[in-house]
């Protein structure tokens, strides 16, 4: 009668081994998981929140450059008038002198992706009012015929802000840093002249060729005023 008793010693112990020996891996095996998981949750929420950072900055440059935008505008059209009536040279300089302060605070403030372009117009009215400004060394500069553009349009001289503009049209690309100053001119230039057809047609071009990486609002705007 002890061989039966043993058997089934035998059956309930073998059970009970197995039992603890799936435990301890099933235990082993969770912290291993839970040491793969615990990096990779940790990559992925520093990929999100470095995905909300970039967003929130670009949203930030966007924002900040469509209000200087806005700013430099509302100045520029402060001088120039609305561009209907061409006022005489000596109203817009006395305008200019008035306000030059005001576009050297839009200097300072300025983004970095603006402040070429502004700190030209500033030495466009300088050179404009005072002769103090520095001039262009030559024509072909790119730079040197914004300029010229942009200071025949504050005295109202749109043709010869065309001949100015004209010869950058073609090599006037988004990986140009004079880009956006030429077609902000060029289309300050249809303003001037009350040409909105001829504005379209350039807002196109600028967006066909800019595919979302300027700053078509401010283009726009110069558009929507004509």
């Amino acid at each position: 009668m002890a061989r039966p008793d043993k058997t089934r010693e035998i059956q309930v112990q073998k059970p009970a081994q197995s039992l603890a020996h799936f435990q301890t891996k099933f235990n082993q095996g969770q912290e291993e998981d839970g040491g793969l998981l615990k990096p990779i949750l940790i990559g992925t929420a520093s990929l999100l929140i470095l995905g909300l950072a970039v967003g929130g900055w670009n949203l930030w440059r966007a924002s900040a450059a469509e209000k200087h935008e806005a700013a430099l505008s509302a100045l520029q059209m402060e001088v120039e008038g609305d561009g209907v009536t061409p006022l005489p040279a000596a109203e817009v300089e006395k305008r200019m002198r008035e306000r030059t302060g005001r576009l050297e605070a839009l200097v300072q403030a300025a983004p970095s992706s603006r402040k070429a372009a502004t700190e030209g117009l500033l030495a466009t009215w300088r050179l404009t009012l005072d002769g103090k400004g520095q001039a262009p060394a030559k024509a072909e500069d790119a730079w040197g015929r914004i300029r010229l553009a942009q200071r025949a349009l504050a005295l109202g001289l749109v043709q010869e802000a065309r001949a100015q503009l004209d010869p950058l049209r073609a090599k006037a690309q988004p990986d140009e840093a004079w880009g956006e100053a030429f077609w902000a001119s060029q289309v300050d230039a249809d303003r001037l002249a009350g040409d909105r057809a001829q504005g379209l047609k350039d807002l196109a071009d600028y967006k066909a060729r800019y595919k979302g990486r300027g700053d078509a609002a401010a283009i726009e705007n110069l558009v929507r005023s004509i």
